[in-house]
């Protein structure tokens, strides 16, 4: 079973995959720091949108990123994040900031504001899983595991529908849209890193998946 040494863990994957909860399961078991990257672009989404700026004006989406102060919880039991002391939790999860946040995180100087901070994060952590679309490539390319989660089309809408309370074809439409736009712009693309782990999670329970990490970072450094 995996001991107490230092580790990072990094999970990347598409909308629906099974990110969020695999890693904050994981992390509890781990007793380590749980890193959410993708809530630190819709924080940022959030910002811009209040501030009544076009998410597609990269120019003002640089200025109000370099506004505004961030803090992030990595307790894996309550994970939060607010912007300027204002708690975003909810609001980064609602239909228009899912709809602006791809433009917002394909700006560049965005992108490095961000990773210098989870960078950060993850130093300051004795061991940490963190999850995005970046991380074993970008942000953490010397993690202890990498893990690039997938599953069907059908079965990422779905999930999403279900937490979301959406129509699922609709669903299932805005997660092509997104993946699309994430895995084709010129900064820091998703993408699944060389040499991480591919696990297909269509046809599998989160206890599964993540007693199956559980054991190959065990097997793999154990920490």
């Amino acid at each position: 079973m995996v001991g107490s040494g230092r580790c990072v863990v990094a999970v990347d994957g598409p909308s629906g995959s099974g990110k969020s909860t695999v890693s904050r399961r994981l992390a509890a078991a781990l007793d380590a720091s749980y890193l959410d990257t993708g809530a630190m672009y819709r924080a940022v989404t959030w910002a811009v949108l209040q501030s009544g700026v076009d998410p597609h004006d990269a120019d003002a989406v640089i200025k109000v990123a370099g506004d505004i102060e961030l803090a992030v919880g990595t307790d894996p039991q309550a994970p939060h994040i607010q912007v300027n002391g204002t708690p975003v939790d909810r609001s980064i999860r609602g239909p228009e900031v899912t709809g602006a946040v791809s433009a917002v995180a394909a700006v560049p100087w965005v992108r490095q504001l961000l990773v210098a901070e989870q960078r950060k994060l993850i130093a300051a952590a004795p061991r940490v899983v963190v999850e995005g679309r970046d991380i074993g490539t970008v942000v953490a390319p010397d993690a202890d595991l990498k893990v690039y989660l997938t599953a069907s089309a059908d079965a990422r809408a779905r999930r999403r529908s279900a937490e979301t309370l959406a129509d699922v074809a609709a669903t299932a439409a805005d997660l092509h849209r997104r993946d699309k736009l994430d895995s084709t712009r010129a900064a820091d693309p998703l993408q699944q890193a060389d040499d991480a782990v591919v696990l297909d999670t269509t046809e599998l329970g989160i206890d599964e998946v993540v007693s199956r990490l559980l054991a190959l970072l065990d097997w793999r450094v154990g920490a």
